[in-house]
């Protein structure tokens, strides 16, 4: 990058190397670039954008009318933005000589930002959070500066022949002319209509094919999964489900920790939490403790399941259960404390490898990543081992391949979270990483957690063979064939084209189609719980009763989480005003609690009562019912209490005065603001006192049941 006078601002090299300073730091775990991070923070990208356009106009102010900004009217000022506007978004890079032509006004902001940066990381107020002096170093300061430079280009300059930036014209800043393009709102208009159509052809044939959904067929089913009867590698899974227990209570614990943040900033109740663990690691293991512990439960539901199916012991499975058992305390454990060293830069060039990767979601080190990725291929090969005797039963063989096949998609399609690293161009990285956020979670997760019900439904004897294989084909069909497709709707503003926009648009918007037969299998899932058999008219009881309700729970919250709230937000012109408000986390907590977690939920108690007897069972079922309605009720608190109106008034303030101040200090200073962000805490208490606990006492409970091996008085 040159100066009008030929001099070098900045190189290309300093933006490769400032955005290694950036994933070093955590700064993704702080504020956002091009809407995507964390929302303690501002966007970094916004931000400095907002302040070049601030830069240009004083320069242009003199230059036009010889006044300062601040002293023109409003018809001067509009004048100078328009200039401003035009000398911005022209595209001077030259792609022969790889230069790019700076104003002067791009060169003097760029200089006095370091300045600017280096006051924001010095500062545990405005920073939300993070040590004082977190970065320090100048060289480490001009560099994360060029990187944001360069971002905050890539978001005005026009792109080769059109009136529009890399970005899409995102972030919104009125004041240069970033606004929504044409595009944006055409295949907002256009992915209603998908919407409607997807809508009506699924309720017109769930209307007139009667056997979709949860309906039986008529055969002759009873229960197979009897509580008290359980085997010896279904009984070692259930210290997974102690550590998914104890690993959500500290979650839940780390997020109220960190929302508390936004809260009051730069203080916990008077201590400063700050020094000792700064708002990045603290959002970092909230995170990663979520990932953890929901993959962990869905990694011991899948054992338990494929032992069901499989109705055998193999030589040495338990063996091999208490072995990844292990290793997974080792990656959780080992990644943790590489997080803690490597945000504190102790870990010197291994930082990477061993440390905090950067990526939001992906923050464990690569050596750590490597290891889960074994772990999980491990996992595959005992689920092969479990139901092999299934697959040679013509009763149970389709079910279980297909048990088997969602289950291997999970370690194949974490691949793409190997093909990108430090140095690699962040549209670029984006792009994988969103492979990982939302098709390898909401896609191949959604799609075990599916065919997991169905098994679950199958061996408890309330459906068919034919029931269970029928919905987890027409819900493959469904969720990925939007889902896939629909993952785009994340690139809307990272640099992707236009074709991404208008697919992604159709496609987002048809993820809803599915969700909304869950309202129509909400019904079946009820009658399910008065099932006779249809043959013999003997009533089916349901012995794992709460482990139902919570798979209910999962049918409700995947409806409004992701179905309602994820709409909400997917539309290209919502999208491009809302991303990285707290309506994002609105649309998040309640998906993935309310999805994957009330799943992974009803995975342990199906766990724990399937190793205790009825008498056994009396002092734990206590805990998990209070569990149940804790994390309901609590969820539904913290949603409606907090995260989404003060999304909602977070948009407002984008649409009233740009994206770059709904995300900074004058918006989250407001009284108002604070109040709102207070008002989570009556949620968090519930979720935490009346949710995690019980849950967590319940696993302790059910575990030191389960060794003492005779019931326990109630």
């Amino acid at each position: 990058m040159l100066d009008p006078s030929g001099q070098v601002v900045f190189t290309g090299q300093d933006v490769i190397e400032g955005q290694q300073v950036f994933l070093k730091y955590a700064l993704m775990e702080n504020g956002t670039i091009w809407g995507h991070g964390a929302y303690l923070g501002p966007d970094y990208s916004a931000q400095y954008l907002h302040t070049l356009g601030l830069a240009a106009n004083r320069l242009l102010a003199k230059k036009i009318f010889q006044r300062d900004f601040d002293t023109l009217s409003a018809e001067e000022k509009d004048v100078v933005s328009a200039e401003s506007t035009v000398l911005l978004k022209e595209n001077r890079y030259d792609p022969k000589k790889d230069t790019l032509l700076f104003t002067a006004a791009e060169a003097i902001s760029f200089r006095d930002q370091i300045g600017l940066w280096g006051d924001y990381f010095s500062d545990t107020v405005a920073n939300a959070g993070l040590k004082k002096k977190y970065i320090s170093d100048q060289g480490e300061l001009r560099a994360l500066t060029a990187f944001f430079a360069w971002t905050a280009w890539v978001s005005i300059a026009n792109r080769p022949g059109d009136d529009f930036s890399y970005t899409n014209n995102f972030p919104y800043e009125p004041m240069l002319g970033n606004k929504p393009t044409s595009a944006a709102v055409l295949w907002s208009g256009l992915s209603l209509i998908t919407l409607l159509a997807g809508t009506a052809i699924v309720l017109f044939s769930f209307g007139k094919f009667n056997y979709l959904g949860w309906k039986g067929t008529g055969e002759h089913i009873h229960p197979h999964m009897l509580p008290g009867v359980a085997s010896a590698t279904q009984r070692a899974t259930i210290k997974y489900f102690v550590v998914v227990a104890l690993l959500f209570l500290v979650q839940v614990m780390l997020g109220g920790a960190t929302a508390h943040f936004r809260a009051e900033p730069g203080s916990f109740y008077g201590f400063d939490l700050a020094a000792v663990f700064p708002s990045t690691i603290l959002r970092t293991w909230h995170l990663q403790s979520a990932i953890f512990w929901i993959a962990t439960a869905f990694v011991a539901g899948g054992l338990l399941l494929a032992q069901a199916l499989g109705e055998g012991e193999p030589k040495g499975q338990t063996i091999g259960i208490h072995a990844l058992f292990w290793a997974l305390v080792v990656v959780v454990a080992g990644s943790f404390l590489g997080e803690l060293l490597g945000i504190n830069q102790m870990l010197g060039a291994m930082w990477f490898w061993f440390g905090h990767q950067g990526w939001e979601y992906l923050e464990l080190g690569r050596f750590w990543q490597v290891l889960l990725a074994i772990g999980l291929i491990g996992w595959v090969v005992m689920l092969l081992r479990a139901v092999q005797p299934a697959l040679q039963d013509p009763e149970r063989r389709e079910v279980s391949s297909l048990f088997l096949l969602a289950a291997l998609a999970i370690p194949v399609f974490y691949l793409p979270a190997f093909f990108f690293g430090s140095t690699t161009n962040f549209t670029v990285a984006d792009n994988w990483r969103f492979w990982i956020i939302h098709l390898w979670v909401e896609g191949f997760f959604e799609l075990f957690v599916t065919v997991m019900v169905s098994v679950i439904f199958f061996r408890m004897g309330l459906v068919s063979r034919l029931t269970a294989t029928r919905v987890i084909y027409l819900d493959a069909i469904l969720f990925l064939g939007s889902g896939i497709v629909g993952t785009g709707h994340h690139w809307y503003w990272t640099g992707q084209t236009n074709l991404n926009m208008a697919l992604s648009a159709l496609f987002s918007a048809m993820e809803v189609v599915p969700l909304t037969l869950l309202t129509l299998d909400a019904w079946d899932f009820v009658k399910l719980t008065h099932s006779e058999c249809a043959v013999c008219g003997k009533r089916v009881d349901i012995p794992h009763r709460w482990a139902f309700f919570f798979l209910m729970a999962v049918g409700f919250w995947n409806f409004v989480g992701a179905g309602i709230f994820g709409f909400l937000i997917n539309l290209p012109i919502v999208s491009y005003f809302e991303v990285g408000t707290i309506l994002t986390p609105n649309h998040g907590h309640a998906a993935l609690m309310g999805v994957f977690g009330m799943e992974a939920m009803a995975l342990m108690v199906l766990a724990f009562r399937q190793v205790l007897d009825d008498e056994q069972w009396k002092r734990p079922e206590k805990f998990v019912r209070i569990s149940f309605w804790g994390l309901n009720v609590g969820l539904a608190l913290m949603l409606a209490g907090s995260l989404f109106p003060g999304g909602v008034m977070q948009l407002y303030d984008v649409l009233q005065n740009g994206y770059w101040h709904a995300r900074g200090l004058d918006y989250l200073n407001q009284d108002l603001v604070r109040m709102i962000e207070w008002a989570r805490m009556p949620g968090d208490v519930v979720f935490i006192a009346f949710g995690a606990v019980p849950m967590a006492v319940a696993a302790v409970l059910t575990y030191l049941e389960m060794k003492r091996g005779k019931p326990m008085a109630a």
